[in-house]
């Protein structure tokens, strides 16, 4: 289906969420910034509206999803809360946190929204826009990255217009997303573990100063959450990570010292890295060149984000 900007109206317009409820109570789509990505917005709580995110995005329906919420009364009323989790609550939302934590048996979602698991992943986000639209809908929102499965995510509405077109019934344009890679998750496990399932915007550390190291549990191995396949985030093209020039067929993205085409941050700002890292990936998809090579990000703090990204988009 082409692209199209017909369906794409800017957030700040006085009648935008309105509309916007409209379309998701009716059980349609709405392309939605956050702080973290766009995301792919329905209501959590109907079969078809779920089916409608899957079929626009071509999602794999072992993957789940996140559950959008406006606050902590929300999230209990669908899942299970205990010390641990609280506190991740306490010091991180709203924010790029999501928590995925048992799911009540009479939370009233799309059995698609947790892919079978008998847990949900929630988050409560901090962008004015989405929070504007969930309390507009009185409703929980599941909310993927508003993209084709396993693509490039976006982070500006023309990311979602390329990627999309008219798959989204509706696309909210809020700008450019102040964090650019999607939100960390963790697990809540029993007895008070906890395990880091994908790295984002919060970064271990910080969980840490929170939680403390002792309760922390490896990962389990299947898949328990959004971002966890091995392949995703690909620009369609064969990707060279820690390369320090470009061969003649590449696209260079550079990083600090190391110049290229376009650069993830030429003073080396991991913060600037991850909030420009999928529009170098979308710029380096649209280049002529038929290779991608990106400079070495240092793997740590927000660089442990940015290369779980990488990998997955050179997998």
């Amino acid at each position: 289906m082409p692209a199209t900007k017909s369906n794409c109206i800017l957030a700040q317009d006085a009648g935008a969420i309105a509309r916007a409820a409209d379309v998701v109570r009716a059980g349609g789509t709405v392309a939605v910034p956050t702080e973290t990505v766009y995301g792919l917005a329905a209501r959590a709580d109907r079969d078809d509206a779920v089916a409608a995110i899957y079929r626009a995005k071509g999602r794999p329906d072992f993957n789940p999803l996140i559950v959008h919420v406006a606050d902590l009364a929300a999230a209990e009323r669908l899942a299970v809360f205990d010390a641990t989790a609280r506190a991740l609550v306490g010091a991180f939302w709203p924010g790029p946190m999501t928590l995925v934590v048992p799911r009540r048996d009479e939370a009233g979602l799309s059995a698609a929204v947790c892919a079978g698991l008998p847990t949900v992943a929630l988050r409560c986000p901090a962008h004015p826009v989405m929070r504007a639209l969930i309390a507009a809908t009185h409703l929980p929102l599941a909310a993927p990255s508003a993209n084709r499965s396993g693509g490039v995510s976006p982070t500006s509405a023309a990311h979602v217009v390329a990627s999309l077109g008219d798959r989204a019934d509706l696309i909210l344009d809020g700008g450019l997303c102040a964090r650019g890679i999607e939100s960390t998750i963790v697990a809540i496990r029993p007895h008070g573990g906890w395990t880091l399932l994908r790295p984002g915007p919060i970064d271990r550390d910080a969980i840490v100063a929170v939680l403390g190291a002792g309760n922390e549990v490896a990962a389990h191995g299947g898949i328990e959450a959004p971002g966890q396949l091995a392949s995703h985030y690909a620009p369609g093209k064969p990707v060279r990570l820690d390369a320090l020039a470009p061969e003649p067929d590449e696209f260079m993205i550079g990083f600090g010292a190391i110049m290229g085409a376009i650069s993830l941050s030429s003073s080396g700002d991991l913060a600037q890295a991850a909030a420009r890292l999928y529009a170098c990936l979308h710029a380096a998809a649209a280049a002529m060149q038929p290779r991608i090579a990106i400079a070495p990000v240092p793997d740590k703090g927000l660089g442990l984000a940015i290369n779980d990204r990488l990998r997955r988009a050179a997998a």
